[in-house]
C-alpha cells in the first residue's frame, strides 16, 4: 500500500473514531439521565450516564484541578501528538494492522483528551458490561477504540510492511 494512502487512511479513521466518540457521548448527554440505568440483554449491557473527572476507573479524580489539567489533559495530548508522528513519519514501513492500532489509540485518545480540554476535565462515559457482580467500570467508545488499539498492537507489534513484503513474495 503507498505511503500516501497510508496517511489518508490513518487520518481519516482517526477523524471518523473520534467523530463517533463525540456523537455517542452526545447522544448520552441528550437521551441518558444521570443516576438512571438502562439495562439491556438480561442486564449484560447497560446504558449509565456518568461525567467523569479522573482517569479510567476515575484514577485522579481528587486531583487538584491544576495538577490534574497536565496530568490528565496536556501530558496524554503530548504523548498522543508523538504517536501521531511516528505514525506519519514511518507510514511508509508500517503494516495494515499496526497502523490501524494506532489510528484506534490516537482517535480514542483525542476523543478523551477533546472532552478533558473542553469541559473541564469532565468526560462522558455511560457505557457497562458484564454478568451479576462481575462488571467493567463504567466507559465510553474513545475507551473501546484505545482498549482495542493497544490489543491489536501487541498482536501485531512485530508486522511491519517490508516483512510482510518479503513473506507474501514467498507464496
Amino acid at each position: 500500500m503507498k505511503t500516501q494512502v497510508k496517511i489518508f487512511l490513518f487520518c481519516f479513521l482517526s477523524l471518523m473514531f473520534i467523530g463517533c466518540d463525540q456523537v455517542t457521548k452526545g447522544l448520552a448527554k441528550n437521551h441518558l439521565i444521570e443516576g438512571d440505568t438502562n439495562s439491556y440483554l438480561n442486564d449484560t449491557f447497560r446504558l449509565i450516564y456518568v461525567q467523569n473527572t479522573g482517569a479510567a476507573l476515575g484514577l485522579g479524580d481528587d486531583l487538584p484541578p491544576r495538577f490534574g489539567f497536565w496530568l490528565l489533559g496536556i501530558l496524554p495530548l503530548l504523548i498522543l501528538s508523538g504517536l501521531f508522528f511516528y505514525a506519519m513519519k514511518n507510514a511508509r514501513t508500517l503494516g495494515p494492522m499496526k497502523l490501524l492500532s494506532f489510528c484506534l489509540i490516537f482517535g480514542g485518545g483525542i476523543g478523551n483528551i477533546f472532552d478533558r480540554l473542553m469541559y473541564n476535565r469532565h468526560v462522558t462515559d455511560f457505557m457497562n458490561i458484564g454478568v451479576g457482580n462481575i462488571r467493567t467500570g463504567i466507559f465510553n467508545f474513545a475507551d473501546v477504540c484505545v482498549t482495542l488499539g493497544v490489543i491489536l498492537f501487541l498482536i501485531y507489534r512485530k508486522e511491519n510492511g517490508q516483512e510482510l513484503n518479503k513473506t507474501s513474495g514467498q507464496h
